[in-house]
C-alpha cells in the first residue's frame, strides 16, 4: 500500500512540474549566460596564494570610520542582476574566488545604486553586477597574481580597495528586452587600453551605451575608475573601513 506521505510527496513534484511547464515558476539560477573573461598566468598557484591570503592581515587603519552595513542589492532591488564571474571558473584566474554568487554595498552606495537602476529603465536597461564588497584577503591575491605590466588594473593591498570598504562596485549594463548584457567597448576584468574609461575605439553603440552607464552613475554619487569603464567607487569610501568578512559571515 502507497502511505499518505509518498502520495503527497508525488503531487508535490507533479505541481512543481506543471508550474515549470506554464512559466509560472522559474528555478533560482545564481549566474547568467557570461562571455569568457580576459585571463592572465597567475605568478603563483592560486591556491597557495589564497592560503598565504587567509593568514595574512588587512593594513591598520587610524582615523574615525562609520559602522559598516553591508546589505545584499538583491535584497533591495530584485531586478539587478548578478553575474559573479569570482564565484566561478570564468574569470582573470581562471578559479573561484568567492564560495557564494552574491552582491553587497554599504547601505548609502546600495541604495543610490538601486535609484540608477531606476533611472535606466527609462532607457530600456538594467544593471548587471561583476562585484561589490571584496574581502581584503581576495584584493591580496589578485595582487600577488598578477604581473608587473597588468598591476595598473588591481589595488595595492596595502593600501586596499575602495571594493574592501564596501563602496565600489563593477557592473553594466543589461537590455530589459532580451535581458542580455550589452556589448561594451571591452570585456569585463579586461586588462587592455580597450578597458580605459575614456578609450576612443570601439562601435558607436558601445561608446554611447558606455556614456549612458556613466552618467548614470555619476549623478548619483559614482566616479569612474580611468583604467576600467565598469569600476564604479561611492563618494564616501573614504569614511569606511577595509574590512576582510567573508560573504558567509557577513551579518553573523
Amino acid at each position: 500500500m502507497i502511505s499518505v506521505k509518498l502520495v503527497r510527496h508525488i503531487r508535490g513534484l507533479f505541481l512543481f512540474a506543471l508550474l515549470l511547464v506554464l512559466g509560472q515558476l522559474t528555478p533560482t539560477v545564481a549566474q547568467s549566460s557570461a562571455e569568457p573573461s580576459f585571463h592572465i598566468t597567475p605568478l603563483r598557484p592560486v591556491e597557495e596564494l589564497r592560503e598565504e591570503a587567509l593568514k595574512a592581515q588587512p593594513p591598520g587603519e587610524s582615523g574615525k570610520f562609520r559602522r559598516p552595513e553591508l546589505v545584499e542589492l538583491v535584497k533591495l532591488d530584485p531586478t539587478i542582476k548578478l553575474e559573479i564571474r569570482y564565484a566561478t571558473a570564468n574569470n582573470f584566474l581562471s578559479t573561484p574566488l568567492y564560495s557564494q554568487a552574491r552582491a553587497f554595498l554599504q547601505r548609502p552606495a546600495a541604495q543610490a545604486l538601486v535609484r540608477v537602476n531606476r533611472t535606466l529603465k527609462k532607457q530600456g536597461y538594467g544593471l548587471l553586477i561583476h562585484d561589490g564588497y571584496r574581502p581584503w584577503y581576495v584584493t591580496k591575491m589578485f595582487w600577488d597574481a598578477t604581473p608587473d605590466d597588468k598591476k595598473i588594473f588591481v589595488a595595492n593591498p596595502t593600501k586596499g580597495s575602495r571594493h574592501n570598504r564596501g563602496c565600489a562596485v563593477d557592473l553594466t549594463l543589461y537590455d530589459l528586452k532580451t535581458g542580455e548584457a550589452v556589448q561594451m567597448p571591452s570585456g569585463y576584468d579586461e586588462m587592455t587600453k580597450r578597458a580605459y574609461a575614456d578609450y576612443p575605439g570601439g562601435t558607436p553603440e558601445e561608446t554611447a551605451r558606455r556614456a549612458i552607464l556613466r552618467h548614470a552613475m555619476e549623478k548619483e554619487g559614482f566616479t569612474v575608475n580611468p583604467e576600467e569603464w565598469w569600476h564604479f567607487d561611492y563618494k564616501d569610501w573614504k569614511k569606511y573601513p577595509i574590512l576582510n568578512v567573508k560573504f558567509e559571515d557577513i551579518g553573523r
